[in-house]
């Protein structure tokens, strides 16, 4: 089974193209939002994340309260940096189980930073999707209801397209000119015949 890695900076529509391939019946791992749980439901990855940044980002309830970890996390690599450290070899051996459960002729795996947690090496081909950076901060601010420096901030943090054009084998443009349907489709008939 070939493992189809696809990333692409915040809000290039990474999700969007990931529901065209579920339509077509591949399944698709979201590390992304794997993470998000693990950090809720996994008592060991809370309790080392807790440890790492204190029980400050705790909310009433005694849970981890996301927004007050991306604010110590979203301005500063380093912090950034420790986050990662926990979550990424736990998504890593989430995915690893996942896959196991699966049957088709791919899969993918969808992670914003693919490149940057080290993911890729799980993955046999990677599939990048680009947006102009306007399009990209309009989309986030719109989605995730906040402000440009902060959508700016995190697009700070990330590789830049070009360097992930670079490592990819495949690019899927976004841009709401180019359809994104036919790319899609004919990247997967690329993968279904090979």
């Amino acid at each position: 089974m070939l493992k189809l890695g696809i990333t692409g900076g915040i809000g290039s529509g990474k999700t969007t193209v990931c529901r065209l391939f579920e339509l077509l019946g591949i399944p698709v791992y979201y590390a992304d939002d794997e993470s998000k749980k693990l950090l809720e439901e996994d008592q060991l990855v809370k309790e080392q994340v807790i440890k790492t940044f204190s029980d400050s980002i705790l909310n009433d309830l005694g849970t981890i309260d996301r927004k007050k970890l991306a604010a110590i996390v979203f301005n500063n690599k380093e912090q950034l940096e420790k986050l990662n450290a926990i979550l990424h070899p736990a998504v890593g051996q989430h995915f690893e189980n996942w896959l196991k459960k699966q049957n088709a002729v791919y899969i993918l795996k969808e992670a914003a930073i693919l490149f940057e947690s080290g993911a890729y090496k799980q993955v046999d081909k990677v599939l990048t999707v680009v947006a102009p950076l306007e399009l990209k901060i309009q989309r986030t601010m719109k989605r995730d209801g906040v402000s440009r420096e902060v959508v700016e901030k995190r697009i700070e943090l990330q590789m830049s397209d070009e360097e992930k054009i670079k490592r990819s084998d495949f690019v899927i443009i976004n841009n709401e000119q180019e359809l994104l349907i036919p790319q899609v489709l004919s990247l997967h008939k690329q993968l279904i015949n090979k």
